[in-house]
């Protein structure tokens, strides 16, 4: 997963976003900007979303500070201040983007795409978990860059789940994702493949980390 550090003062806004990146991001939360310089310093994230108007320090004293560490990670600035001046600052400090409040979510999810690819962070047809890729453009999966064969619907339910991570997934919904609502087959065709895939897998944070509900479905805890 995509690690984001979201340095936001506003509870209301920082708890949407964080909802709204949750199926596409590891999104850690903090509140003030000595919380967010120290954070910043001590984990290594993918990209920082950084709120100006911050209690303790101001997002343009902590990007300053990041930067004259040699912190490189890029930074989005989410700010309602929105005059030229304001802008200028904060790119020559070292801000990759710039978003004004109010704005969509989803143009706020677009230009994280686009900073993650310019940084060779995100590739719209990659998925990775832990030391497993899958290559969505040929149908390929890799184990520490040797290739696994998964076919057919044993390649489709794992994307499934890679895409659903943290999410309770009934048997009823994978079947009727995967196969379809007017399959010839039952749904004990899902256990069927989930054995299947969890046997090639088995060495892997994926197979360490796929729960069974009992009754219900399946889990995939984030790695």
């Amino acid at each position: 997963m995509i690690k984001i550090l979201l340095v936001e003062d506003d509870l209301n806004l920082s708890n949407s976003v964080f909802d709204f990146l949750d199926d596409f991001a590891d999104v850690m939360q903090v509140f003030d900007g000595d919380e967010g310089l120290y954070e910043a310093e001590s984990n290594v994230y993918d990209l920082i979303l950084l709120d100006l108007m911050l209690p303790e320090k101001n997002g343009f004293q902590l990007l300053k500070e990041l930067r004259e560490k040699g912190i490189t990670t890029p930074v989005l600035i989410m700010t309602a201040k929105e005059s030229l001046d304001d802008k200028g600052h904060g790119f020559e400090l070292g801000a990759d983007d710039y978003l004004t409040k109010p704005f969509y979510l989803e143009e706020l999810k677009m230009r994280i795409q686009a900073l993650l690819k310019r940084s060779g962070k995100f590739n719209e047809n990659t998925l990775t978990y832990g030391n497993l890729t899958v290559d969505l453009a040929t149908n390929t999966v890799n184990i520490d860059q040797q290739e696994v064969e998964l076919l057919g619907k044993e390649f489709d339910l794992l994307v499934y789940f890679l895409q659903n991570q943290n999410v309770i997934l009934p048997k009823s919904q994978i079947f009727d994702r995967i196969w379809g609502f007017d399959s010839d087959t039952t749904i004990s065709v899902v256990e069927v493949y989930v054995s299947k895939v969890r046997k090639k897998l088995k060495d892997t944070d994926f197979g360490r980390n796929l729960q069974t509900l009992r009754s219900v479905g399946y889990i995939l805890k984030n790695v």
